[in-house]
């Protein structure tokens, strides 16, 4: 498996950004690192590992990306207006800098996956942008804005609030349409540490049905809890229908 180490300078961030790679073909994954995580994370946890199969075959091609939760979601005792803006610029580095970087074709699509935020940011970015991502494997996460932000709310926090502005949107968005055609898989636990993620996941799955959204929204049990061994364990179940089911 090849794996390459990048750091390049973002003009959104201003600062510059790490990222890995592992693999150079097949269906390209970019994978959010958890709650204040770095891009290594992925890979020491074990999921690279639980992938190998497929990127050695040449399937899958993963990109882990580097995040900014510190400064922006997890820092709640700063100033919310910054903090979220903060969190667009990062979204524009992402979408307008990392993703054109990696791509190995023009108009490339990407499944999007991660796990406890990383399923937040994997889901947001999913559902923002359905041309580009046309995947989504998201375990363990929680799917509104309000949670990081108690008591405050803006026009940004709501584009950043799954649950909220998929409520909100029109029949006849042409995302609707989009989103009917990609592959949607969201998954949480019943066990330690997964109570509000599964009252929030139960939401999200509330108003995708409502919506008429096809999504496949899993329900493990009272045993499985908010924790790497069982995010190895999901994630490759959920890789091998995504697969299956045409992201190839």
């Amino acid at each position: 498996m090849e794996v390459q180490y990048h750091r390049h300078y973002s003009q959104s961030l201003k600062r510059d950004m790490e990222y890995k790679t592992y693999g150079t073909e097949g269906h390209p994954v970019l994978a959010f690192p958890s709650q204040d995580g770095r891009f290594f994370d992925y890979e020491n946890f074990g999921m690279i590992d639980v992938l190998s199969g497929w990127i050695e075959s040449g399937r899958l091609r993963v990109v882990c990306c580097d995040g900014i939760d510190g400064e922006t979601w997890s820092n709640r005792n700063g100033d919310p207006r910054h903090r979220i803006e903060l969190h667009e610029h990062w979204y524009d580095y992402i979408i307008e800098e990392l993703l054109p970087a990696v791509r190995n074709v023009p108009g490339e699509t990407f499944i999007s996956t991660g796990c406890s935020m990383g399923a937040f940011h994997a889901a947001n970015f999913f559902f923002r942008r359905p041309d580009i991502f046309d995947t989504v494997i998201a375990l363990s996460g929680l799917y509104h804005a309000s949670y990081w932000f108690p008591g405050y709310s803006d026009e940004l926090t709501f584009m950043n609030s799954p649950q909220d502005f998929l409520r909100e949107m029109p029949a006849d968005h042409p995302w609707i349409d989009l989103y009917r055609k990609c592959r949607i898989y969201i998954c949480v636990g019943q066990g330690k540490w997964e109570d509000e993620l599964l009252e929030s996941t139960r939401q999200l799955d509330r108003v995708l049905r409502e919506k008429g959204i096809p999504a496949f929204v899993d329900y493990w049990g009272y045993d499985v809890d908010h924790d790497w061994p069982w995010w190895r364990k999901q994630l490759p179940y959920f890789m091998e229908k995504a697969m299956c089911d045409g992201a190839q």
